[in-house]
């Protein structure tokens, strides 16, 4: 049996050869493994232990020195260790729940919302209820089963129940089965992918930087457009807006509010997640669609049924929409008739007022509009504030000049950040295969693992 992995990144291109001989796993997901490997239930291998929160209105219970996680912590990490935490609880804190401190080198897996965010315990820690600790039984690679949970995610996933979220249960959990290979094979796969996924990571970060700069850049270009205009010769005039600085001598300095018509949106039902307003035949549109567009709102995914439509607010087709909670700022142009709810408002441009020029301009001043957000349990900005705000008033053929130039440049930034994503989701797509075909005996690293811990610890090999 032979199995090639190829790499498409800039990585060396390698053939992994395989094991001598293989046997049926009897795991699905796993397949073949290699003859001398074992398959045993996650239960043999780890001591599951739950998690517990204490009670949140007792504030003698929080802010001490014991690390207490959250899938949300997991979910934030960039690294396979976990050594803080957003929250701390104190020993009355630990003591009043039914959480356990468990041992460096412990993995944390989140059970649920969502399952499957995975870390090794950096420091002594605890968990609340959304998380599993798995602690070793007996002396094993702690990387090496780190690496086989990533890539049985997806079955993790599968063996979660429930109607309002999914959880994955202890038994679930414990009846996972694991692969489990001599010691040595263990400690061997370890640094082989330590090595191997740093290169990767480490590639993937500098593409991610390259994309915020591209991305600074871009918001660069459209502040200088819609603030200053694209003739460098004309004669400029102070704004009396402190953000804005000199604009063009012939520019106007007018309130959003007298540039379009402000729209808001509106949900009256509480929770806005009864099942009892959707799959209607009215559109809607929430922040996250916003923010999953890069100019345009041509689709839809939700609908709501005739009692959703009468708690929630309608926006005609060419609204120029924009995320006010949670993604404030973000922005885009609606391209037909659909409902709203509160956190989104709408903006229809008066006449002599470009709907791009409106969406550039707004575009350009998002750190403005943060900056009179309040905060209730989140980010939030007020309607009457916005339209309060100062802003650029172009004569009309110059606003549609200014579109025309950004819709050109911000297209040729665009594409080249959608290459640069591309080849991020590639390098992912091979580190995951390469995971997979390692933890399972796919392919045998034995030979090059010498050559990767010596690349792991930055030596000559």
């Amino acid at each position: 049996m032979s199995q090639t992995i190829m790499p498409q990144s800039s990585l060396s291109v390698k053939k992994w050869k395989s094991y001598a001989s293989y046997k049926d796993s009897g795991v699905e997901r796993v397949g073949e493994i290699p003859k001398q490997w074992e398959v045993k239930r996650l239960k043999y291998i780890f001591k599951v232990i739950s998690g517990s929160t204490p009670k949140s209105s007792e504030s003698s219970y929080w802010d001490g020195n014991i690390p207490w996680i959250t899938p949300e912590d997991l979910g934030m990490l960039t690294d396979n260790l976990i050594t803080t935490t957003t929250r701390t609880i104190t020993n009355l804190g630990y003591q009043s729940c039914g959480t356990t401190l468990v041992p460096v080198g412990s993995l944390i897996l989140s059970t649920r919302a969502p399952i499957g965010h995975l870390a090794i315990a950096g420091t002594m820690l605890c968990t609340n209820q959304g998380c599993r600790s798995l602690v070793y039984r007996n002396t094993n690679n702690k990387y090496f089963f780190y690496y086989q949970l990533l890539s049985a995610k997806a079955e993790l996933h599968s063996r979660g129940q429930g109607s309002t979220f999914l959880e994955l249960g202890k038994s679930k959990l414990e009846a996972i089965s694991l692969v489990v290979p001599p010691i040595p094979e263990q400690y061997a796969i370890a640094t082989f992918l330590n090595y191997h996924t740093t290169k990767i990571n480490t590639l993937i970060a500098k593409k991610e930087q390259l994309i915020e700069l591209l991305q600074e850049k871009r918001a660069a270009l459209i502040s200088q457009a819609v603030t200053k205009g694209l003739d460098p010769t004309v004669p400029m005039k102070d704004s009396g807006v402190e953000w804005l600085g000199e604009i063009p001598e012939h520019w106007e300095v007018k309130r959003i509010k007298y540039l379009a018509a402000i729209l808001r949106g509106k949900f009256s039902h509480r929770p806005r997640n009864d099942p009892r307003l959707y799959n209607g035949s009215y559109p809607f549109i929430q922040t996250g669609d916003i923010t999953a567009v890069t100019k345009y709102i041509t689709d839809y995914k939700q609908t709501l049924n005739e009692l959703g439509f009468s708690v929630s607010k309608q926006f005609p087709s060419g609204t120029l929409v924009m995320a006010i909670a949670a993604n404030i700022g973000d922005l885009a142009i609606l391209q037909f008739t659909a409902c709203f709810p509160d956190s989104i408002v709408g903006f229809v441009p008066f006449s002599e007022v470009s709907l791009e020029y409106l969406y550039y301009n707004l575009m350009s001043m998002k750190q403005e509009l943060m900056g009179t957000a309040t905060i209730n349990t989140q980010l939030n900005i007020n309607i009457e504030r916005i339209g309060s705000l100062s802003s650029v008033y172009p004569p009309f053929s110059e606003q549609q000049s200014i579109v025309s130039y950004l819709d050109q440049e911000t297209a040729k930034i665009d594409a080249l950040i959608s290459r640069i994503q591309d080849g991020i989701k590639k390098l992912k797509e091979y580190s995951t295969a390469l995971i997979s075909a390692a933890v399972t005996g796919k392919i045998d690293v034995r030979d090059v693992a010498e050559e990767s811990l010596h690349g792991y610890l930055g030596e000559e090999p």
